[in-house]
């Protein structure tokens, strides 16, 4: 772990399963309430000198962050794999993504705005640092979330706590090793814990904010935490995003992008397309489509050349998974998949379901891993009022030949993100914003790095004598 610019065992140990066997591969420390609070101590007495650096200071620094990330790419790919479950080259993409995402908040400043400039006066709204920041951190993609986090708090001038996922905690301490010697001590520090000790941060009177991302669930219970010290919170939590295909497009051209969607990273991601709807005049032909593909899907070990899909990331989540596709055998057809192949780890063959109705688990709930519900739709007013008939709304996405047609659809969606032609394409400049129980807040972009900040006023009277 790293602690006030220490790399620190801590007295206890957590263990760490590579998925694709199911058995314990390797051991890290594992912080105690004594070692957040150490963490967070460590990052408070940071906070008065960093937040005092420069802009050019600051991104300078990101760029060192970066170089080193990207210098060392191919064993944290390596680690990445072991511990997530996902092919190297999805590994090397999450690593690689990471330090672009560095270089890209190292190129951003943030702006004065001037609110008025008249004879009167000169009134400017500026942007100061917020404190301490909790980053707590998924096990889907672990170091892109946490080199996110990281990367937004310490433009804006913040100082960090990161707090990687239990189960995938290993590539998150490597670059908090290699960040040992080029960060300040304290600015970022990185502890885990047996996913027991979130309160630590989550209640803590010197955290500030919490940038959270994971289940809707855990973030309600985040929240709550955070309410007695009115901490600032971005919450990205879980989606239920739903794909609806027009009745104008070509099955063989549109499912190979829908399955790419639906079963990147497994399926799980909180942006994956998790419930599809298609019309009537498309729906067997889709179906059709889609199962073929799925079953010509290489699935193994993510170490193993040419694989597609790895396992689901942990027991628990492959537990859920296999009893969802059990309890989804009575509710509707499974065409492709529905089983696991022979062999240890926690695999599940992709699998897709059609002739489901909205009422099932499978549909209602967000799933986050590889099963697929294909749904049909006749009527443009159903398939908008079905789609919108959930507690989610992180995002949507329409498919059609006639991109106008598929935006009037789209713009009746109730999510904070919505794409035309295509499924979760986000970048490091583009907000992303749940609606309805998928989150508070904004992550990304400029109106993200806003999120990291307090807003301050500068009101001065130009024609005032004192």
């Amino acid at each position: 772990m790293l602690i006030g610019g220490k790399l620190v065992a801590g007295n206890r140990t957590l263990n760490v399963v590579d998925p694709a066997t199911g058995q314990i591969f390797s051991s890290c420390a594992s912080g105690s309430r004594e070692d957040f609070e150490d963490a967070v101590t460590a990052a408070a007495a940071a906070f008065p000198a960093w937040s005092q650096t420069t802009a050019e200071e600051r991104s300078a620094l990101l760029i060192k962050m970066a170089e080193v990330i990207e210098a060392n790419l191919e064993s944290l790919a390596r680690t990445l794999t072991s511990e997530q479950g996902k092919p190297i080259p999805d590994a090397q993409a999450e690593v690689g993504g990471a330090a672009y995402f560095l270089r890209y908040y190292a190129g951003q400043t943030i702006p004065v705005e001037v609110i008025e400039d008249s004879e009167a006066r000169l009134i400017e709204l500026h942007r100061r640092p917020l404190g301490v920041v909790a980053a707590i951190v998924p096990w889907n993609f672990p170091v892109l979330t946490a080199v996110n986090k990281v990367g937004a708090a310490l433009l804006t001038g913040n100082t960090v706590v990161v707090k990687p996922a239990a189960t995938t905690p290993l590539a998150t301490l490597e670059i908090a090793a290699l960040w040992k010697d080029l960060v300040p001590a304290g600015v970022v520090n990185v502890v885990t814990d047996n996913n027991d000790l979130g309160d630590a941060l989550t209640g803590h009177p010197l955290v500030r904010k919490v940038s959270f991302t994971g289940s809707t669930t855990t973030g309600s219970k985040v929240m709550a935490a955070g309410s007695a010290s009115l901490k600032r919170m971005t919450l990205e939590l879980g989606g239920n995003d739903s794909g609806i295909v027009l009745d104008d497009c070509d099955p063989e051209v549109v499912s190979q992008q829908l399955f790419d969607a639906a079963f990147v990273n497994n399926g799980q991601v909180c942006i994956a397309l998790k419930r599809l709807y298609v019309h009537e005049s498309q729906y067997d032909a889709v179906c059709a489509k889609l199962a073929e593909i799925a079953k010509a899907a290489v699935i193994g070990p993510g170490s193993q050349q040419g694989t597609q899909l790895g396992p689901v990331q942990n027991r628990v989540q492959f537990e859920k998974l296999t009893a969802l596709i059990e309890e989804t055998r009575a509710e509707g057809t499974i065409i492709a998949g529905g089983d696991s192949p022979e062999g240890e780890g926690y695999f599940i063959n992709p699998t897709i379901v059609r002739d489901i109705s909205d009422d099932a688990r499978l549909v209602a709930e967000e799933q986050f891993g590889p099963v697929l519900p294909v749904l049909r739709f006749a009527d443009i007013d159903d398939v908008v009022a079905r789609a919108n008939n959930t507690s989610f709304g992180l995002g949507n996405s329409v498919w059609s030949a006639d991109p106008a047609r598929a935006g009037a659809v789209a713009a009746r969606l109730d999510s904070g993100s919505v794409w035309i032609n295509k499924h979760g394409d986000i970048g490091p400049d583009t907000p992303f914003a749940g609606a309805k129980m998928s989150g508070v807040g904004v992550e990304m972009g400029m109106h993200g790095l806003l999120e990291f900040t307090q807003a301050k006023v500068m009101n001065y009277a130009k024609a005032a004598r004192v």
